[in-house]
């Protein structure tokens, strides 16, 4: 089968870590002409990747006659324009995190994607690590039981581009840029199925001299019971710092993604160049990443969404996730703003999910709270009176 031709929107970080992904993976697909506001950006951005065509001008990039596939790799506000244009040409469209910059205004995304019937796909890249997809079939084959409790974290020195850091055309701070990733690992870790109920965040403002956060610390609360926490900063020092925890009735899973991935370098500056993404010194102890579009999920991300594209079914991150995610993090701004419990408002899709549940086993009518083995071999066990709840504990033999 051949390969796709692409219509690249954008030229920032974000478009070389996707263009160097879909030049590198399955091996045929290209981009074949790429969108810049910027003229000189556009001709050093096509030059660095022999891509034939660019353009400033968005609709004539999408409109392309040879473009089967439209990758949106621009500022946030600029996503329902791109969206738009896209389902009026009738081409697939691929969209970067986050979807949107308010549920409103994902919502409003979903729906033109929706009624013009074509393909679109999120493109939450960091759903797609290796160790993540991974831990995410474990977890969907009971390896760890009921998921409990999940926590992510993304923390790093700050965003590359002056939009970012402008909270009306980004949407938000750090919330918005890191918070997106992390909340869609927690869905996909706790079931997305599995609604979010609530939302108890902190944001604060600590060090940029910007009207958007910088730090934040936000909980969700699910229908089974879970809880979902998520960490994120533009202050912290030292690289970039991306890790997973997730808790379940069974069983425990660790990942970190970036900082301890067993590749440690040291070095005394004698060396020049590129090391990781967000490392702020090619001085010291280094934690390089071996191949960082795959560690970071790009080649995983862009074969589902291709693979998806030819076999005309969703992919594993659909434009409606986007707009739970847009859903939860408004109810993290509100609740920062309240400093209470904020529902999360959206139209949900997902199903139910029962709340979790373990099953209970008995020691002569008790129920068993705990049981542990001693260091002589004996049996503890701790206890709940069958006829008045109270605790208490019993040694036996074996």
């Amino acid at each position: 089968m051949g390969g796709r031709s692409i219509t690249m929107l954008g030229t920032g970080l974000i478009g070389d870590f996707y263009t160097m992904t879909l030049h590198g993976q399955r091996g045929r697909d290209s981009v074949g002409v790429v969108y810049s506001r910027s003229e000189e950006r556009g001709a050093a951005f096509a030059e660095r990747w022999g891509i034939p065509r660019h353009t400033t001008s968005m609709e004539e990039a999408i409109n392309d006659p040879e473009t089967d596939v439209v990758v949106v790799g621009l500022p946030n506000f600029l996503h329902e324009e791109a969206v738009a244009l896209s389902a009026a040409a009738g081409k697939a469209v691929l969209c970067t995190k986050p979807l949107a910059r308010s549920a409103e205004e994902a919502k409003r995304i979903l729906d033109i994607a929706e009624s013009a019937g074509i393909f679109a796909g999120y493109l939450e890249d960091l759903c797609y690590t290796p160790k993540t997809l991974k831990a995410i079939a474990a977890v969907q084959g009971g390896a760890i039981g009921d998921v409990t409790w999940v926590r992510s974290r993304e923390t790093h020195p700050g965003p590359h581009s002056a939009w970012f850091w402008d909270k009306d055309k980004a949407g938000g701070g750090a919330i918005v840029d890191l918070g997106c990733h992390c909340i869609e690992i927690i869905r996909n870790f706790v079931g997305k199925t599995n609604r979010p109920i609530d939302v108890m965040a902190w944001a604060d403002t600590l060090v940029h001299p910007i009207k958007a956060e910088d730090n934040a610390v936000v909980l969700i609360r699910f229908e089974s019971g879970a809880i979902g926490q998520f960490e994120v900063s533009w202050t912290f020092r030292g690289g970039m710092d991306l890790r997973d925890e997730v808790a379940g009735t069974e069983g425990t899973i660790w990942m970190n993604h970036f900082l301890r991935t067993g590749y440690e370098m040291y070095s005394s500056g004698g060396g020049s160049g590129y090391v990781a993404e967000k490392l702020e010194s090619t001085e010291g102890w280094l934690f390089p990443v071996g191949d960082e579009v795959s560690e970071l999920g790009y080649v995983d991300m862009f074969t589902d969404m291709f693979n998806a594209i030819e076999n005309e079914t969703e992919p594993m991150e659909t434009f409606y996730d986007g707009y739970v995610v847009n859903a939860i993090m408004d109810a993290a701004y509100k609740s920062a703003e309240t400093r209470q419990w904020e529902p999360v408002e959206v139209d949900w899709r997902g199903g139910t999910t029962e709340r979790i549940a373990k099953d209970v086993t008995h020691h002569e009518g008790h129920a068993i709270v705990k049981e542990e083995v001693l260091p002589d071999g004996r049996r503890k066990l701790i206890l709940s009176h069958k006829d008045t709840g109270s605790i208490f504990d019993v040694v036996t033999s074996g």
